[in-house]
């Protein structure tokens, strides 16, 4: 069986960014799981994780996995912080991708947990009711989207699934855990009128071939969760994000081939177990559940586990 792998993150900084994640230094990202992140120890200490995929096969992604991405990590787990406002942006979806942005692209859908948030702290996500795709492109190209876009007051525990063609932001005095298929591809709508030769230049014909004026989301609040529980956050094609509780009584899964597992520590110390292998993880810190695991165990805190279900 292939143990589990660990990794090690890759900031970065943007204009956005708080000092939550690296307390003192300003960092708006950490891509906690991604392909190109480094293993930590082990047999393949040193190598990224896109290594370990192309080594270990279904192995290490689950049948279901491939049969769906082929040999590619398909999940980008973040930490995000945010100061101040993200731009004003939308996703494309894998057709989408494909046709705006070539082969070997995924679309992007995303979840949200909100790790921490600050009193009054807002999500932008989704378009007013009643709103024309005429009166969303003139918005668009004027830049009055501000006008147009809802807000959501959030807190502490919430989850919002963001599917591509929803026009969204995160805004200030928020952190977040972010689940989403491996793609970096974003369109900015509205970037509160930074400059764009700071790199942060828009993109107002590619938003408008995929912005979808009645794509819309729900706030699930942190459901109360019994010691042992588990509840689904988030679910899609893509990815399945689910809360577990554990204080004192276990909490067990099986990795049966089909998926690889992701742990994300939010509370307490975590300690994990299957055959051959124990670990233990503090807040925030991830690990990899490779697919042919097979029963794992965990007590001792509260984390979030991403996975591949469909």
């Amino acid at each position: 069986m292939t143990q589990p792998i660990q990794l090690i993150p890759e900031y970065k900084d943007y204009v956005w960014g708080g000092d939550r994640i690296r307390r003192g230094q300003r960092t708006a990202e950490s891509w906690v799981i991604h392909e190109d992140d480094r293993i930590v120890s082990g047999p393949l200490g040193g190598k990224t994780l896109l290594d370990a995929v192309k080594t270990l096969g279904p192995a290490l992604l689950g049948e279901r996995v491939i049969a769906h991405t082929g040999l590619r990590f398909p999940l980008l787990i973040k930490l995000l912080d945010a100061a101040d406002w993200l731009s004003l942006q939308v996703h494309p979806n894998d057709a989408q991708a494909l046709a705006l942005e070539g082969p070997d692209q995924f679309g992007k859908t995303e979840a949200w947990h909100i790790l921490d948030s600050q009193p009054g702290a807002q999500l932008i996500f989704g378009l007013k009711e009643g709103i024309t795709p005429e009166a969303m492109e003139k918005a668009v190209r004027n830049g009055s989207v501000l006008d147009i876009v809802q807000r959501h007051t959030v807190h502490r525990g919430d989850s919002i699934l963001i599917r591509p063609g929803m026009i969204h932001a995160l805004g200030p005095g928020l952190m977040i855990y972010e689940v989403q298929q491996t793609s970096d591809i974003t369109y900015r709508v509205w970037d509160w009128n930074r400059p764009s030769s700071a790199g942060r230049k828009l993109h107002i014909d590619q938003s408008l071939q995929v912005l979808d004026p009645s794509a819309q989301a729900k706030v699930l609040p942190q459901p109360e969760l019994s010691d042992g529980g588990q509840q689904v956050l988030a679910d899609c094609p893509y990815f399945r994000l689910m809360l577990l509780e554990s204080q004192t009584k276990h909490v067990r899964f099986m990795a049966d081939g089909q998926t690889f597992h992701i742990l994300t520590c939010l509370e307490g110390r975590a300690r994990l177990w299957g055959q051959g292998w124990e670990l233990s993880l503090s807040p925030y810190e991830s690990v990899i559940i490779p697919a042919d695991c097979g029963t794992v165990s965990v007590r001792g805190g509260r984390l979030l586990k991403a996975s591949v279900e469909e």
